[in-house]
């Protein structure tokens, strides 16, 4: 194997003398008798496989004794259904464990898809990208495709977000009848209203969660020990929580400036000032509560469909490598994305609602249940999910055009993939 050739390679003179070979050996070696003695819990010198589903379970992984059997099974040589030293040494000396690393390399979710919702959990970086400076490389990346992902689907967007604040009224409006009516009301370039906005709040969002989770994690686990998909969960709702403590008021505007008339705001400014004179601060923070409490559905819909879909993609067609390919990440991440939506969604139609209450004529302000109660009394349950065409119709393209651009920011930051 080239990679186990270059890590014996000390000097890197492309040559493996005998005395890299030997020390290569001997490192390597060591490394495997501690891995060894951590799974050996009862010290007999043999590895069972109820030992591997304790020792997996510790890391925050659960796998059923079958998935043990089989693990032992590939490793065992003489038939014993245990794992001894030499059978351990001979089957691990010549295949350094990277696997690991490079599924979190190659499975990333949330850094290269944007879908315009920022609630997805941040993804994991290895230590080598940590240390080599990459993950900031990475996330400058994902913030530009973001960007221009936005961009491109932002019509769509403020569709939705008309349907979600006209309710009832949007009965009338199907996709092309909504479309003509913005372009009637305010020309082409009304299709981008509040897209500045939702451009904008992507570098500080992003910067605070990835922040933020670190911290939450580094709290809910022990020093070296890694972290379980539960802790994951935790970590990154509370990290989504705080990112989006800290720019609520903009998405407040986003949904204003959507929303509003011709002429109604010259910009962001002009919107943040009047918003402040005539209604005070409180109103940067309307909606807050279902904003907040949708990120639980959200995120853990999202995560969880998306784990579920990589161990099935890994158990069944994992060959040669755990690089999973562009179609399967992409059509993978569309999926679990998707289902959070789907989960979340009455939240986040109620969330903008109260967000744009107070620009419209003679409707009450009412708080999230009274909210609720309101919608399902006059439009039944379908009320809660208006505008959830458009929003699922920018979805597929939002996932391409990230993805592409995520891919091509890489190679110009030097993200270097090994």
């Amino acid at each position: 194997k080239i990679e186990n050739f270059t890590t014996g390679d000390v000097n890197k003179d492309g040559k493996l003398d005998f005395e890299e070979f030997m020390k290569y050996l001997k490192d390597h070696e060591k490394k495997m008798k501690l891995a060894f003695k951590s799974l050996d819990k009862n010290n007999d010198g043999k590895i069972e496989a109820s030992e591997i589903v304790q020792s997996l379970q510790t890391l925050g992984l659960t796998i059923s004794e079958q998935q043990a059997e089989l693990i032992l099974q590939s490793i065992d040589a003489d038939g014993t259904m245990t794992v001894d030293w030499n059978e351990w040494r001979d089957y691990f000396l010549f295949n350094p464990v990277t696997d690991i690393e490079e599924i979190i390399r190659f499975w990333k979710h949330s850094t290269g898809i944007d879908i315009g919702d920022s609630l997805t959990i941040p993804d994991e970086f290895t230590e080598d990208e940590k240390k080599s400076g990459q993950w900031w490389r990475q996330l400058l990346a994902g913030g530009i495709a973001g960007a221009v992902s936005r961009t491109s689907t932002a019509p769509l967007d403020r569709l939705k977000i008309m349907m979600q604040v006209h309710g009832s009224k949007s009965d009338k409006m199907n996709i092309f009848g909504g479309f003509r009516q913005m372009v009637k009301e305010g020309g082409i370039r009304s299709l981008w209203r509040g897209n500045g906005t939702n451009v904008i709040k992507i570098a500080p969002e992003t910067a605070v969660k990835f922040w933020a989770y670190e911290q939450y994690k580094k709290l809910l686990t022990e020093e070296g020990q890694k972290i379980g998909t539960f802790e994951r969960f935790i970590s990154g709702s509370m990290a989504g929580a705080t990112a989006q403590t800290f720019i609520y008021p903009m998405e407040v505007m986003k949904t204003r400036l959507a929303v509003g008339k011709t002429g109604q705001y010259s910009g962001i400014y002009d919107c943040a000032k009047k918003i402040l004179k005539h209604e005070g601060l409180g109103a940067f923070y309307k909606g807050y509560v279902p904003n907040l409490l949708g990120i639980i559905p959200y995120a853990g819909i999202d995560l969880a469909v998306y784990e579920l879909l990589k161990s099935y993609w890994l158990d069944n067609f994992a060959k040669d490598s755990v690089n999973p390919g562009v179609m399967v990440l992409l059509g993978c991440g569309a999926l679990s994305s998707t289902c959070g939506q789907l989960a979340s969604y009455p939240l986040a139609l109620v969330r903008t609602r109260m967000q744009a209450q107070a620009m419209l004529e003679g409707s009450p302000q009412l708080n999230m249940v009274g909210l609720f109660r309101r919608i399902i009394s006059k439009e039944g349950i379908p009320g809660l999910y208006r505008g959830i065409t458009p929003n699922f119709m920018k979805v597929l393209p939002a996932v391409g055009i990230s993805y592409v651009v995520y891919e091509n920011m890489k190679q110009t930051l030097g993200v270097t993939q090994k």
